[in-house]
């Protein structure tokens, strides 16, 4: 081992935290402004919906696409030109005078978000492979954090008189160095050479896989649905408040994956997750149901907590399965991801025109569910795998 191993590692992972801490603060930038933004274009939560089913699908496409051409042309030109999307993107959002265009601004803010998401996920899959758990729900503590940061500081900004155009370009300008940053270090590559003829099953159709991809679509439409919707679903606070509980819920769920990095590789990745968002579905249903504003704002607390080792034990539990793809199974389970934002969060807009966004939160709880019920069922099914291939890489 090379004295120069340790300090490559160290610099490539800074990078996918910033990489991550970036696109937590993008993602809530739309659903803490949205007040604002609905009334620059006269638009209804319907409206919002459409933004965020626009937004979504690009964020899907980028996550898988991002994977496949990693494994073609590498980390360092796939990732960089991902944060140049992302930056085009955030002007385009706050430069536009239309609501036609402010949706086409949304496709290369959701295509660069995606492919960061799935590519910064692969790249620490590759550098810490005895290591996952810990590994991902520190990189993910990043995006909780971006996401705890956002509402938090742009609620006061705009309370204070900030036009929200100048914090999403503003959000832009600090985007563009970590671009530069990336397309300049050195990153393990993440190109995958197919062979002639390939003789097993592709990823894709393996049934773990395809069974985390349903338990992270599920995972990711409850947590999506709550995360754009929660200042919204508490009109009778302050935006102040409302965005300070956002900020709870993004705080809590960042605390939940620094607690789970000390302790989830101690046990099944899968079945550690499975309890953890069957924690968060009982108490979304409670955060939705309860008639206290100040009970119904802690329980979305706790639902963040228990929603934070989910999606990063899901990644590594991918990982585990498939170490040598790591490029391509992190696009792949991020693309799912996405498909749960795609799926449910853009129709909670239309079921609060309809009945409201109380049950629509309740939806949002059946899903977490749905995903803890499949992710029982992988566990149950491959706890000596799981065990074997940590072991093998603890020793390797």
């Amino acid at each position: 081992m090379s004295s120069r191993t340790v300090p490559r590692a160290d610099v490539a992972a800074v990078l996918a935290c910033a990489g991550l801490l970036l696109v937590g603060w993008c993602g809530l930038l739309v659903p803490a402004l949205i007040r604002s933004i609905e009334s620059e274009f006269g638009q209804t939560d319907a409206g919002m919906g459409v933004f965020f089913l626009v937004n979504a699908i690009a964020y899907a496409g980028g996550s898988m696409a991002g994977g496949l051409l990693t494994e073609r042309f590498g980390r360092r030109a796939v990732l960089s030109l991902a944060v140049v999307g992302i930056a085009a993107g955030l002007v385009g959002l706050a430069t536009v005078a239309s609501w036609e265009l402010f949706l086409v601004a949304a496709i290369p803010f959701g295509l660069g978000g995606g492919a960061v998401d799935g590519g910064a996920n692969g790249l620490v899959l590759d550098l810490y492979p005895a290591r996952r758990g810990r590994a991902l729900n520190l990189l993910h503590l990043c995006f909780s954090l971006g996401a705890l940061a956002s509402p938090l500081m742009v609620g006061r900004l705009v309370e204070a008189g900030v036009p929200w155009q100048t914090v999403v370009v503003g959000t832009a300008v600090v985007a563009m160095p970590l671009a530069v940053l990336l397309a300049s270090a050195r990153l393990p590559s993440g190109r995958h050479a197919r062979p002639a003829e390939v003789t097993g099953p592709r990823i894709g159709l393996a049934w773990p896989l395809i069974a985390l991809a349903i338990a992270i679509a599920c995972y990711v439409a409850s947590e999506v649905g709550v995360s754009n919707w929660l200042v919204r679903f508490l009109e009778s606070a302050t935006l102040g408040l409302a965005t300070s509980a956002l900020a709870l819920f993004w705080g809590c769920l960042a605390l939940g994956r620094l607690a789970s990095a000390r302790w989830s590789d101690r046990f099944d990745h899968a079945r550690f997750a499975a309890i953890a968002s069957f924690v968060a579905a009982v108490a979304l249903t409670g955060a939705a149901l309860v008639p206290s504003l100040p009970a119904s704002i802690a329980l979305f607390g706790v639902v963040g907590f228990a929603f934070g080792p989910i999606y990063p034990l899901i990644m590594a539990v991918g990982g585990d399965l498939f170490p040598a793809r790591s490029a391509a199974v992190s696009g792949f389970l991020s693309g799912f991801a996405v498909v749960g934002a795609v799926a449910y969060p853009p129709v909670m807009g239309f079921v609060s025109v309809g009945v409201g966004l109380p049950a629509a939160m309740v939806g949002a709880a059946i899903l977490a569910l749905a995903c803890a019920v499949v992710l029982f069922l992988v566990g149950r099914r491959r706890p000596v795998a799981v065990g074997a291939a940590r072991s093998s890489e603890a020793g390797a």
